[in-house]
């Protein structure tokens, strides 16, 4: 049973006995003392694809969804469909742009460490990997002295992405990103 905190986009969770994958999570800091942190996540359900919003506190616990995970590899896009094949066994799952909103974007070709959820071998959503390496593809150039402060500047990244870096990155260089929050993390 995972606790609202410890949930990250793709996770499968059961709400009233039905199955949800978590798109985005919002975490709103309140103001007050001794008041906790509240996770404002967007839900879908996984087989008639409604929306639902709930706000969680941060050690609520949720139910896990009874669903099946393999660990895939991205293979291909074609379209609006991405497929991704188990290492083991070949097959081969696709999942369309809806079912993998806000995640496509952390998506290279053989990327590996993707948790992929089946329900009844049903393909529902993926779960991606929190450290992902990306190369930077458009940023300003690098300042000279710009490493001994705490500056960003934005950079575009080979996916399309867009994320803040330190200004002494440049173009070219390949990022750690984290695909919970879609912040850089450090050089590859």
């Amino acid at each position: 049973m995972p606790k609202a905190s410890d949930l990250k986009q793709g996770s499968a969770v059961e709400i009233k006995g039905e199955p949800y994958s978590v798109k985005t999570i919002e975490v709103r800091n309140p103001t007050s003392r001794g008041a906790s942190t509240l996770y404002k996540i967007r839900l879908t359900h996984m087989k008639s694809k409604q929306k639902v919003d709930e706000t969680y506190k941060g050690d609520d616990f949720l139910k896990e969804a009874d669903c099946a995970k393999l660990m895939v590899q991205y293979s291909y896009q074609e379209g609006d469909n991405y497929t991704f094949m188990n290492l083991e066994s070949y097959e081969q799952y696709t999942l369309n742009s809806e079912d993998l909103e806000g995640q496509i974007e952390y998506l290279t070709e053989g990327l590996e460490g993707i948790i992929i959820l089946l329900l009844e071998d049903t393909p529902l959503g993926i779960e991606l990997p929190t450290s992902i390496s990306l190369e930077i593809i458009e940023t300003p150039p690098a300042m000279k002295g710009a490493s001994a402060t705490n500056r960003t500047k934005p950079a575009k990244l080979s996916t399309g992405l867009e994320v803040q870096v330190p200004e002494y990155i440049e173009t070219g260089e390949i990022i750690k990103v984290n695909s919970d929050t879609g912040k850089y993390m450090s050089r590859a």
